[in-house]
């Protein structure tokens, strides 16, 4: 007998056991799983001001003019390459890691005191993880930043990867995180819903085949996806439920 013919089997018998619609939807999710692939920073985490503080102060002390504009169009890109675009900086390897480590290092010192959460986003991990759906982050941010949000978040056991900036070669818009983060699931990229709050990153879910949701976190409008339409726009977290990004993906 053929496994897809066992698990069929099992499905078949637990929904009859136990016709709970809650119950067989993590059940079905088990043999086919659904993923969601969270950005951080906007997303999982209200780092916004902490982020353009320590830009700012990094900038101020290299002498380089950076402004709060140039802050929103960096949005989803690697530090290296805000690093070269901004501060006109590309051909000093050990420069530019050395002005990336400072630049994470006062964010990290900024957030560390009074961590912000983003709003719902605990309360969305949580009813995703009930019902039965994969999840990771794929970031473009150091893996200590993302360490710092799996600990402060404190649902560490509710990812089963997660990639960081240091894990790929190219930022978004390039769907190199997202993939590498849908591999690491072992969930094909059109079983996946990526929740980013930059342009760069819907066009890199884009890219890779997946569904996407826009969050308007601070600085963002509708009006900035509108060319990309995404599968869903929301202004928080909150309105979002597993039904919904279920929902998402029931045309695959």
């Amino acid at each position: 007998m053929g496994v897809d013919r066992v698990q069929t089997d099992v499905v078949i018998l637990i929904t009859k056991l136990s016709p709970c619609p809650s119950v067989t939807s993590v059940v079905n999710r088990l043999l086919k799983p659904l993923a969601v692939i969270f950005d951080v920073d906007g997303v999982l985490v209200d780092s916004y001001d902490a982020h353009l503080r320590s830009w700012l102060m990094t900038a101020q002390e290299l002498g380089v003019a950076y402004t709060e504009d140039d802050f929103i169009e960096g949005f989803g890109r690697t530090s290296r390459e805000i690093i070269e675009r901004s501060f006109g900086i590309s051909d000093d390897e050990e420069r530019i890691r050395g002005i990336d480590d400072r630049k994470e290092a006062l964010y990290r010192e900024i957030v560390a005191g009074d961590f912000p959460a983003m709003d719902g986003a605990v309360q969305l991990i949580d009813s995703l993880t009930a019902s039965g759906f994969t999840l990771a982050m794929g970031s473009s941010g150091p893996p200590e930043n993302l360490e710092l949000a799996l600990e402060r978040l404190n649902r560490r056991e509710a990812f089963s990867a997660v990639v960081s900036g240091r894990d790929v070669q190219r930022g978004k818009p390039d769907p190199e995180v997202f993939l590498l983060a849908a591999a690491r699931l072992g969930v094909p990229p059109e079983r996946c819903v990526v929740i980013e709050d930059a342009p760069a990153g819907i066009q890199a879910a884009q890219a890779g085949g997946m569904a996407c949701v826009a969050l308007l976190s601070r600085g963002r409008r509708a009006s900035d996806f509108a060319v990309l339409q995404p599968n869903l726009v929301v202004r928080s977290l909150r309105e979002m439920s597993p039904r919904q990004i279920q929902s998402l993906l029931d045309d695959d």
